[in-house]
C-alpha cells in the first residue's frame, strides 16, 4: 500500500498545530491521496472548516449523525471509505480517548469502526507529554499497532522546549509513505525474547533484596519489537505495567526464575535483549520464618546468581545477543568491557547516575556498540527510543 490512489482520512483535533493542516492535506494530495477531513469541536477553533473543505475538495465532517449521509450513518460511510486514518494533530485528550476506547464524536468513533490502520501525530506541551498518564495511553496505543509519528523536540507555542510538537506536514507525509511502502516489517517473522524490570531475592518470607528498575524500557521494547513484526516472548520481573496486547508474557520473581524461563524459551529464538535488572546476588539461605530484630547486626552469606546473558551468548547456537549495561561511570569503557568478555553482538549503555533517565523516569538515552561501530540514541521518551534500538538490531541483524 502506499499513499498515491488511496483514501485518507484526516483526523484533526483541537492543538495550536491544526492550524497547518491544510498544508497536510495539500501535501497529501499532491502524493496523489484523495483526501477527507473530519475535525472535532474544538479543532474548528484553530482552523477553518471552509479552509480545509478548499483544498481537499471535499466537505468537512464533524457531526456523529450526520443529516446528509445515507441513513444518517456518515461514521460507517467514512470508517469503510478509508484505506488510512490518519489523527493530526493528536491532542494529550483525544489519545486518552483513543486508550479508551471511548466513542462520545465523530472522530473517536470512526477510531472504532474502521478497519484501516491508525496513525497519530502526537501535539501537546512538553510536561502533558511526559506525565505519566499519557506515558500509559501511548504504551496501550502502541499495543494495539496504532503507529505513532513523531513529537518531535523544540519551543513551543506556551515558550517551553521539549518533546510535543507535532511533526512538520512534510516529515508527516514522507514516514507516512515510507511506512505504507515497505514490504514488510524489519523483524517479520522473527521470534524475540525479551527479560524486564527487576528480579527478587528473597531473605525471609516478607523481605527481599531488589533494585529500582520498573520495567518501562523493557516493555517499550517489547512493543516494538511487535510493531516492527516479530512473535514476542517478554520475561518480566515484577512490574505495575501492562504487556502490551498480543506479547507473550512470562512473570517471575527470582533470577533463578528468569533463567529457566529465558532458556525454556531459546528454541528457535532469532533476538533475546536482556533489559532486566538482574540481581547479582541472592542469599544463600532463605529463612523459613520472619527474621526478628535482635541483634544490632545482621549478617547475610549471598551466592551469585546464574548470568542468563552469558548463558544465552554461549549457546552453541546462539541468537542475535543484546545486553543493556546500566552504569554510573565509565559507562564506555564498561559497556565495551561487557560486549566482548560475554561475546554479545550489541550492548545498550546508559548512565543511570542521570536522575533525569533510565530508572523509573519517562525518558531514557543509550549509548549502543557491537563489534564494528556505536551509535548514540540521544535523550527521548522510552517509546521512541526503543523503536530505535529495534530498528537498529533488524539493521545489524540482516548485515
Amino acid at each position: 500500500m502506499s499513499i498515491a490512489n488511496n483514501n485518507i482520512l484526516l483526523g484533526i483535533t483541537g492543538g495550536i498545530a491544526a492550524y497547518k493542516t491544510p498544508d497536510l492535506v495539500r501535501k497529501l494530495k499532491a502524493q496523489g491521496a484523495n483526501v477527507r477531513v473530519v475535525t472535532t469541536s474544538s479543532a474548528a477553533e484553530f482552523v477553518s472548516p471552509l479552509a480545509l473543505q478548499a483544498v481537499s475538495g471535499n466537505p468537512v465532517s464533524s457531526d456523529l449523525l450526520d443529516k446528509d449521509a445515507e441513513a444518517a450513518m456518515g461514521h460507517i460511510e467514512l470508517a469503510k471509505w478509508a484505506d488510512i486514518l490518519l489523527i493530526a494533530p493528536t491532542t494529550a485528550n483525544f489519545m486518552a480517548k483513543l486508550a479508551l476506547g471511548l466513542a462520545d464524536d465523530l472522530l473517536s468513533t470512526l477510531c472504532l469502526a474502521t478497519t484501516a490502520p491508525i496513525f497519530i501525530a502526537p501535539a501537546m506541551n512538553q510536561q502533558m507529554w511526559r506525565a505519566a498518564a499519557t506515558q500509559h495511553n501511548l504504551h496501550t496505543l502502541l499495543s494495539r499497532q496504532i503507529t505513532v509519528l513523531g513529537p518531535a523536540a523544540g519551543e513551543q507555542a506556551c515558550g517551553d522546549v521539549g518533546l510535543g510538537r507535532m511533526l512538520e506536514p512534510q516529515e508527516i507525509v514522507e514516514l507516512l509513505h515510507n511506512k505504507c511502502e515497505s514490504p514488510r516489517p524489519l523483524l517479520h517473522g522473527k521470534k524475540v525474547v525479551l527479560t524486564a524490570g527487576p528480579t527478587r531475592e528473597e531473605i525471609d518470607p516478607v523481605r527481599y533484596i531488589t533494585n529500582h528498575s520498573s520495567g518501562k524500557m523493557g516493555y517499550a521494547l517489547a512493543a516494538a519489537a511487535q510493531q516492527l513484526g516479530a512473535k514476542v516472548c517478554l520475561v518480566s520481573g515484577p512490574t505495575q505495567l501492562t504487556a502490551p496486547q498480543g506479547v507473550e508474557l512470562i512473570n517471575v520473581q527470582s533470577a533463578d526464575q528468569m533463567h529457566q524461563a529465558v532458556m525454556a524459551n531459546m528454541a528457535h529464538c532469532d533476538i533475546f535483549v536482556a533489559c532486566a535488572a538482574v540481581a547479582d546476588y541472592r542469599p544463600i539461605n532463605k529463612t523459613p520464618q520472619k527474621i526478628k530484630k535482635k541483634e544490632n547486626e545482621l549478617t547475610l552469606t549471598f551466592v551469585k546468581n546464574p548470568d542468563i546473558l552469558s548463558d544465552v551468548a554461549h549457546l552453541p547456537h546462539p541468537p542475535f545477543t543484546v545486553g543493556f549495561a546500566a552504569e554510573t561511570q565509565n559507562v564506555r569503557d564498561y559497556a565495551l568491557a561487557k560486549l566482548h568478555a560475554k561475546k554479545l553482538n550489541m550492548i545498550a549503555a546508559n548512565d543511570v547516575s542521570d536522575s533525569k533517565i533510565g530508572f523509573n523516569s519517562e525518558q531514557n538515552a543509550l549509548n549502543v556498540f557491537w563489534s564494528e561501530g556505536e551509535k548514540v540514541l540521544p535523550v527521548t521518551d522510552k517509546h521512541t527510543l526503543a523503536r530505535q534500538l529495534m530498528t537498529l538490531v533488524a539493521e545489524q541483524l540482516t548485515e
